[in-house]
């Protein structure tokens, strides 16, 4: 059996943590008035996305942004996020 090396290893973990963002962002979007309000774990599922949204994006632009590019900000922060802490670990 060959093994992963670490790299791989990581850039999977992103994907699936990106993945998984984005079935959530998309159940909150559809179910949000079904739940009135978020869907329960929105926020755990999708907090590195969010962390570097309000720390990394916002203060770069400063104006309100459409609904997809803010969604492929999140996304491409869950991925940077997830790959930079599971690399070490591995």
């Amino acid at each position: 059996m060959k093994q992963l090396e670490t790299t791989t290893i990581a850039v999977y973990a992103g994907i699936i943590a990106v993945v998984i963002g984005l079935i959530a962002f998309i159940l909150n979007w559809t179910l949000y008035e079904v739940w009135d309000g978020p869907i329960p774990g929105y926020q755990v599922l999708l907090f590195p996305g969010n962390v570097t949204l309000v720390y990394v994006w916002h203060p770069l632009f400063t104006e309100e942004i459409d609904l997809f590019p803010k969604l492929g900000l999140i996304l491409f922060g869950q991925f940077i996020i997830v790959t930079s802490i599971v690399y070490p670990f591995i």
